[in-house]
């Protein structure tokens, strides 16, 4: 079974708010035939556009290929969250590379928001970035160490941006009894994703990027002069450029060994007029500490989108029931709302939850596996990747050289294990160790 198939309707978005309120963008062409780039980008999310973008704004010629819509997978289904730093804590960074190399990994994590943000500025993209992120922390343990990051990202990084919030200010903001304090980071952000896509595959095609959607890669012949093939078509490129993340099948078995696609879900619920001001006292978005993240906001029209749960199967459970529980726990004042929208989609995750960049090749790129935290850093490899093409590899390198091990048994083990492990830790929230 296809992952690209399991769940969805070909060439649709899926029936989500996000897909509801997206701006307009017209459909592209399948690719047809046999036609020669400079470079082939694979994948029409964060990471495929951006990689495009700025290869055509380097003057290269660019063609990228979608199976789907500009925007299907991960990137027009999320939360919207646009996080400070990488997807680990700097102490663990430090432990794991060093100081020095830690210090640059939190400066990409900062440039990464400086891109989103600058992008949409740039472009006049149909998107608002709205400022804040909280962070809902359910033990007095977890508390203290929120506070005491603070602390070390302002003392050792000079980063100053972050709140921290006992149980009266958790409470004053997020209007829940299921929290005992948290901060908030005022320097981090959230948007509406799909239209952050949508954004992006305008600026492309204003770029001179050749975009074809409806177009599967199916196989890549490698070479002085890789071939990228889809069912109807051939593209010959002096380089290729992976950006199909939870997508990616058995495009690259390497990559597939050390990143696995899992699922998550949204629900929407109908506006909520006066009660949004009792829901979150702020516009901010929030983000628990469950192993299972819940994490939320309040949608432009004043919905509370709320993402919780995880499957690890091809095919999405009832998204409803597997949502619906989790926001109950923090809203229960919410249980006569109706739910309007419920949607999944896939992401991809790595055992160390940092991205996986990969040289699959000489002349093959990729970069997937952002574990949550890909708004920012997917866009930003886009920059990356670009710049390795341009001979530019330096950071590159750097994101490559992290250590990224497969997971047990490789890509074919890989569900079996994972289901396993996320099991245990879901007996420990649930007994709350």
């Amino acid at each position: 079974m296809n992952l690209l198939y399991a769940n969805d309707r070909p060439g649709e978005y899926p029936r989500s708010w996000y897909a509801e309120t997206a701006a307009e963008l017209a459909p592209f062409p399948a690719l047809a035939g046999e036609v020669r780039a400079d470079v082939c980008v694979v994948g029409g999310g964060y990471t495929g556009l951006s990689t495009a973008l700025h290869l055509a704004e380097r003057g290269y010629s660019v063609l990228l290929l979608e199976a789907h819509r500009m925007g299907f997978g991960a990137s027009g289904r999320n939360g919207g969250q646009v996080g400070s730093g990488q997807r680990l804590e700097q102490e663990e960074l430090e432990a794991m590379v060093g100081l020095g190399d830690a210090r640059k990994l939190w400066e990409l994590g900062e440039e990464a928001k400086a891109l989103v943000r600058g992008l949409i500025a740039r472009h006049d993209m149909p998107v608002t970035f709205h400022p804040g992120i909280a962070h809902a922390c359910r033990k007095a343990s977890e508390v203290a160490h929120s506070h005491a990051y603070a602390e070390k990202l302002a003392r050792d990084y000079g980063y100053d941006r972050i709140e921290p919030l006992d149980r009266d200010g958790i409470r004053r903001l997020i209007g829940s009894e299921a929290y005992v304090g948290g901060d908030i980071d005022r320097g981090a952000g959230h948007l509406h994703p799909l239209n952050f896509a949508i954004g992006l595959a305008r600026a492309c095609a204003a770029a001179g990027v050749r975009l074809h959607e409806r177009s599967i890669a199916t196989r890549i012949v490698h070479g002085a002069e890789p071939v990228v093939e889809t069912e109807q078509g051939r593209v010959r490129a002096r380089w290729v450029v992976l950006g199909a993340n939870g997508y990616l099948g058995r495009l690259d078995p390497s990559v597939a060994a050390r990143v696995m696609p899992i699922n998550n879900f949204i629900l929407a619920t109908e506006p909520l007029g006066a009660r949004a001001a009792d829901v979150l006292s702020e516009p901010v978005a929030v983000a628990d500490t469950r192993f299972v993240v819940n994490y939320w906001r309040l949608s432009e029209d004043g919905r509370l989108l709320f993402g919780g749960g995880e499957s690890y199967g091809y095919r999405f459970p009832d998204i409803a029931r597997t949502v619906l529980k989790p926001m109950l726990e923090v809203y229960p004042q919410l249980r006569d709302v109706p739910i309007t929208h419920a949607w999944g989609g896939t992401l991809a995750i790595t055992m160390n939850r940092l991205p996986c960049f990969a040289r699959v090749a000489p002349n093959v790129l990729s970069a997937s596996g952002y574990s949550g935290h890909g708004v920012a850093m997917a866009t930003l490899a886009g920059r990356l990747m670009a710049e390795a093409v341009a001979g530019q590899a330096e950071r590159f390198d750097l994101m490559a050289s992290l250590p990224q091990p497969r997971f047990p048994g490789g890509a074919a083990l890989r569900w079996p294990m994972l289901v396993l492990a996320m099991s245990w830790y879901a007996m420990r929230d649930r007994l709350g160790i």
